[in-house]
């Protein structure tokens, strides 16, 4: 009988400690993985691969420069949508997901219904974005942007975050 996949609060010290060292350095080879986390090859690569098969690890992927990529402009735009109903909710999360520049959508509760990281070249661009794709996305009533004037810290890991 297959057993269910562990929670996070039932990982042990050394599953802990292999995905905080990939969260730092996540094309770490299994034996400097092993190495760090204080087992063998073995053990420590039976560990990996559970944490992958039970969702705690979804991927791998590059970490881009936003200055090199020359995207620099982020903000946050506050999306109010004229319908709730379940299928206006799955028809405007459908469609937001197609548009490139679009980050990040969270549907949150307070006096809009959603927020959206989204991240171009400039003002001009966004503009457009804003313009030609976001608010002709399905059911959006009204918006309001939030320009980003510095990014102190972008992404999540687990300084700060209480859980490692």
């Amino acid at each position: 009988m297959p057993t269910e996949p562990a929670t996070f609060s039932e990982l042990d010290q050394f599953d802990r400690k292999i995905i905080e060292a990939l969260l730092e350095d996540g094309r770490m080879s299994i034996t400097d993985l092993a190495a760090r986390v204080g087992l063998s090859k073995t053990p420590c690569q039976l560990r990996f691969r559970r944490l992958v098969s039970d969702g705690f690890i979804e991927g791998f992927r590059a970490v881009l420069s936003p200055s090199k990529m020359q995207l620099e402009h982020v903000a946050f735009v506050e999306v109010k949508l004229s319908n709730t109903t379940e299928s206006a909710l799955t028809s405007f999360n459908e469609a937001v997901k197609k548009i490139k520049e679009v980050e990040e959508c969270h549907m949150i509760a307070g006096r809009f219904d959603y927020i959206l990281k989204v991240r171009t070249r400039d003002i001009g661009k966004y503009r457009r974005v804003l313009g030609e794709k976001i608010s002709t996305l399905p059911h959006v009533a009204s918006t309001s942007t939030n320009p980003a004037m510095e990014t102190v810290k972008e992404r999540w890991d687990r300084t700060g975050s209480g859980l490692l």
